[in-house]
């Protein structure tokens, strides 16, 4: 995977919801992953087309050669909060690894530090009407 590769995963994530307990780290396995609402950000031409509710989708999120986890504003274990995920990035270092950065809104953030980038997005579910019936607006 590269930067270009991460983009459009980032871009796929753009909105995704989860509580927090939807979040794993297998140490044993170097993965993290988490299990997301995905927003299917991909399909909206075709919902506008047709008039048909934007849809949401289950996906998991999964990043391998997890070395470390670090969070901020992130409350673990309550399944009440929702968590929104901004974006997916990768800050590379001198030993071909680096980390991994999931920014969420509302000031939260999770930090991979991982020996090689590798990460994939894998849809789990059929699609589903989203509940809101609305696309996620970010206003300037």
């Amino acid at each position: 995977m590269d930067d270009e590769d991460l983009q459009v995963l980032s871009a796929l994530c753009q909105d995704a919801v989860f509580p927090s307990t939807e979040m794993q780290w297998e140490r044993g396995k170097a993965r993290f992953g988490i299990l997301l609402n995905r927003f299917r950000w991909e399909d909206i031409p075709f919902a506008e087309r047709s008039g048909r509710t934007p849809e949401r989708v289950q996906s998991v999120l999964a990043i391998e050669n997890v070395r470390r986890v670090a969070s901020q504003g992130v409350p673990r274990g309550d399944a009440d909060t929702i968590l929104s995920v901004l974006s997916v990035t990768f800050e590379p270092d001198d030993t071909g690894g680096g980390a991994v950065l999931l920014t969420l809104a509302g000031d939260g953030a999770i930090r991979l530090q991982v020996s090689e980038l590798e990460v994939a997005l894998r849809d789990v579910t059929k699609p589903y009407a989203a509940v809101s019936g609305k696309v996620p607006d970010h206003p300037a």
